[in-house]
């Protein structure tokens, strides 16, 4: 039924005749793009994973579990991230279609009490599961056009604020601010997302990398075992577990280190250098790098650091990296700094696919939250691959979805098929045009 029964609302624009407004347009959509969610949700098999990951503990239930992880997944991707948006979506006809059902002679959707009944009943291991599932996603889809000879870990964390008495909400003196404080992993190469873990607002950064580095490598090694395994992190997992094990099983790293008083002092005779050239220079900026030689007192033995020190207008600033990589320092500090991409990909996971709204008491219905947002996450980043390989410059998903998703049209059900009819004047056409055309669809 419709949301309201309200009069006809009245507007004047800048023409002679009045505009009279109302919500009886019928079956109509705002987000003709879910087509394109479903498509890229099939190529996957993501949800049907998800799906299958899981058991179905409801005695009767009224929607299929597969239907439920679409329903909740493409409201997100589509940018809808409250389950409240269901109560009036359920009725959407293109969502009722691409979640399996006809959109006027089936029934609707599930409502908003069933998605958090639904969300809020996973347990622990269950979240293990869904977590292993978009792994095996990402490893189908990674060999997708052969088996990857190298793979480079980015591992990081973020701030995920929390309101009130939420499970695991704890105050973080570095953000100051209570919150979750989430561990995510992407490959280096592509952009995809590998995994994420829900930890307590007041965990280190690097609590529990190792643990969820032990299982990935050794998946990625049962899956590629010819393949090469490279760790790449901030200062934040400068651990020297992670060292050691790395280096016990031939795993490359490259990771931060925070400054302190004796890395300082390795750094003085750069800084110095740095800046006699930059009075040379009449005060233009200048970087050099180095490297040496360094063992901590944690350290069993010495390891190879690159050393930055840069002289600017307001002082000299100063960076260090341990890696087990050979190149030269110049060109080691620039691959480093290319994991500064991987903020972009969480501000995706964060802005587009609203994977910081995670609004549960429950620890473990947020972790599930976290997981169905790194779905949408999973689906936009496929459809934007798919526009990049169509020759369409990259976009953030925000712009994914506003260009290809948010298209208005008609849905009609016919006798023998359903006819989506769009907004004619919608500039995502091209976008439509592109991906229809794409090499292997269909």
């Amino acid at each position: 039924m419709d949301q309201s029964a309200t009069a006809v609302l009245a507007f004047a624009p800048p023409v002679a005749l009045p505009v009279a407004v109302d919500f009886h347009g019928g079956r109509l959509t705002s987000d003709g793009g879910w087509s394109w969610v479903t498509e890229a949700d099939a190529a996957l098999g993501l949800c049907a994973a998800l799906a299958a990951a899981v058991p179905d503990r409801r005695r009767h239930g009224r929607h299929a579990v597969v239907d439920l992880f679409r329903q909740r997944i493409y409201q997100i991707a589509a940018g809808y991230a409250d389950q409240n948006d269901a109560a009036t979506l359920r009725q959407d006809p293109l969502l009722k279609l691409v979640c399996g059902r006809l959109p006027e002679s089936d029934p609707d959707l599930a409502s908003q009490p069933t998605l958090s009944r639904f969300e809020n009943g996973f347990s622990a291991r269950d979240c293990y599961r869904l977590a292993e599932a978009l792994g095996a996603v990402y490893l189908a889809e990674r060999e997708r056009d052969g088996v990857p000879a190298h793979i480079v870990l980015d591992l990081d964390s973020t701030d995920d604020p929390t309101h009130g008495e939420q499970e695991g909400s704890a105050y973080h003196g570095s953000f100051r601010q209570h919150m979750y404080h989430p561990l995510l992993v992407f490959d280096g190469e592509t952009g995809q997302f590998v995994t994420a873990v829900l930890r307590p607002g007041a965990a280190h950064a690097g609590h529990g990398a190792l643990a969820i580095l032990k299982r990935l490598v050794c998946r990625l090694r049962a899956r590629w075992p010819h393949v090469t395994i490279e760790l790449r992190a901030d200062a934040g997992f400068a651990k020297p577990e992670i060292y050691a094990w790395c280096e016990q099983h031939g795993i490359a790293y490259t990771i931060g280190l925070v400054t302190h008083a004796r890395l300082e002092a390795l750094a003085a005779p750069l800084a110095a250098d740095a800046l006699v050239q930059q009075a040379a220079a009449d005060g233009a900026k200048v970087r050099l790098l180095a490297e040496d030689a360094y063992q901590a007192d944690s350290w069993p033995h010495e390891r190879r650091v690159i050393i930055k020190a840069e002289a600017l207008a307001k002082g000299t600033t100063t960076r260090f990296v341990v890696t087990t990589r050979t190149d030269a320092p110049h060109d080691l500090y620039a691959w480093y700094a290319d994991r500064g991409e991987t903020e972009n990909w969480i501000k995706d996971l964060k802005l587009a696919c609203f994977a910081d709204r995670l609004s549960c008491h429950r620890v473990l219905a947020n972790q599930c939250r976290l997981l169905l947002h790194a779905a949408a996450y999973v689906l936009l980043d496929t459809l934007r691959r798919w526009l990049v390989q169509a020759g369409t410059a990259r976009m953030t998903l925000e712009t994914v979805r506003l260009r290809l998703l948010k298209i208005a049209g008609r849905v009609r059900q016919l006798t023998t098929r359903v006819h989506l009819r769009l907004a004619s004047s919608h500039p995502g056409e091209p976008l439509w045009r592109r991906l229809a055309a794409r090499e292997g669809r269909l």
